[in-house]
């Protein structure tokens, strides 16, 4: 089975690499007219492994079949080491496929993707049939240098059995419901160490990384004039409060030595799959993962529990990425591909199908089979919901976010004691990394 990269904060990924192309680079930034044939050869860079890369296989071959001229050379499995490297050396890419979102400030502000606006204005291509959220990270400061590749909406996984086994009827809709409902679900050992955790907290563990759990409390990144927002936004005190109350109920070095026992996040031994987490925030492509790797296993999926009732609904929105390296010898049939990946409906909707992604097309996303299972149905609905949130794009990429996770580690293992003056002292940091461009 397929391990993708860690969501969070650090990936971004992928790109493309040409090796003929009749199709010649355009001069000054100018792109061909309207009509031009376009042919040639691309080579296709993205971070996906094994089913999930054989579904963009099968997905290029139909791109293919319709553009007779163009051919793409696919290469998998690729990190963003290898593409920046690329394009920091002038030989490549052509094309990139990127798992992060953290990372459009950077790349549009930097110029190492090309804005995409040229393509659209001249291809006529409407914008809007694209989901609001995606939209809005796929660009920055005005410039589009990216398109989306298909999303990511996060939620709540609970164990159906384990529910059944504590009295509980039903997932926790709010925060102290989520925090009563672990307490309930929790099982130690003789010794008192623990054996079955109800919800594991810690900021350092799967998917709980502070941008995925900030719907909870509708907490936000930055101010309006693009400063950090982490010292001051009531949401993240809010947030943090609870989560450290949780941490020391378990006690937190009970926690770090659960955490130490349990398998990796992408494996057949996943924590929830394997009962040991009763409840765990996650993705819809976790949903693969389970019919493959815990096919018995009874489950539930519901949004992310919140502070506020009304705020209930909605979780952390996030994608992949695919854009046009400055240095692309055939931006042209590049942007063909990319064209087809990110805006044909059919082609959207087969790899939501495939790869259990949510689709980004608002024709797509309204596609009969997608919504035919209810769990997939679930991840739609939090998807399009007022109440989810992303995180902003910013020139530093997810510089912001990786200072703050320094701050998150330290401040549930109990070194940072006034929440208060520790937010402000790590709105000092963020600002400052900001300013440095990461």
């Amino acid at each position: 089975m397929n391990k993708r990269l860690p969501h969070a904060l650090f990936a971004l990924t992928a790109t493309v690499l040409l090796t003929t192309a009749c199709t010649p680079a355009p001069k000054d930034n100018k792109i061909a007219d309207p009509g031009t044939q376009v042919s040639g050869t691309v080579e296709l860079w993205h971070f996906f492994t094994e089913r999930e890369a054989d579904a963009i296989d099968q997905v290029v071959k139909d791109f293919q079949t319709s553009h007779p001229n163009i051919k793409v050379t696919v290469k998998s499995g690729q990190d963003d080491s290898k593409v920046t490297q690329a394009i920091g050396a002038g030989t490549g890419p052509d094309v990139g496929l990127s798992y992060s979102t953290d990372i459009v400030g950077k790349f549009c502000s930097s110029g190492a993707w090309v804005d995409l606006k040229p393509y659209l204005d001249r291809d006529k291509v409407d914008l809007n049939q694209l989901n609001a959220t995606t939209r809005s990270y796929t660009e920055f400061q005005g410039k589009r240098c990216a398109m989306p590749f298909l999303a990511d909406a996060y939620g709540m996984f609970y164990n159906k059995d384990l529910f059944a086994k504590a009295g509980i009827a039903g997932p926790p809709k709010t925060l102290d419901e989520l925090t009563a409902d672990a307490k309930k679900l929790t099982v130690k050992n003789a010794d008192g160490s623990l054996k079955q955790v109800g919800f594991l907290p810690l900021f350092d563990f799967y998917e709980n990384a502070a941008a995925h759990l900030a719907p909870a409390t509708g907490a936000k990144w930055l101010t309006g004039d693009g400063k950090s927002a982490v010292g001051t936004d009531p949401g993240w005190k809010t947030l943090l409060a609870w989560q450290k109350e949780l941490v020391d109920w378990y006690g937190y070095d009970n926690l770090t030595k659960f955490k130490a026992s349990l398998g990796d996040e992408f494996s057949a031994d996943n924590a929830f799959q394997k009962g040991q987490v009763a409840i765990n925030i996650d993705a819809e492509y976790r949903l693969a993962f389970l019919k493959d790797q815990a096919p018995d296993l009874k489950y539930g999926v519901a949004p992310m529990p919140t502070s506020d009732p009304a705020r209930y609904g909605g979780g952390y929105v996030t994608g992949n990425i695919v854009g046009i390296s400055k240095n692309a010898k055939n931006p042209e049939a590049a942007w063909e591909l990319i064209k087809y990946l990110t805006t044909d409906d059919a082609a959207v909707a087969k790899l939501a199908g495939l790869i259990k992604n949510v689709p980004t097309t608002t024709k797509a996303i309204t596609d009969p089979a997608l919504s035919a299972d209810p769990d997939f149905k679930a991840f739609i609905d939090i998807f399009t919901s007022p109440n989810s949130l992303t995180s902003p794009p910013t020139a530093s990429g997810p510089a912001y976010q990786e200072t703050f996770q320094q701050f998150l580690i330290k401040y549930q293992s109990g070194k940072v004691t006034d929440l208060n003056a520790g937010l402000a002292d790590a709105d000092k940091q963020i600002n400052s990394v900001m300013t440095l461009g990461g």
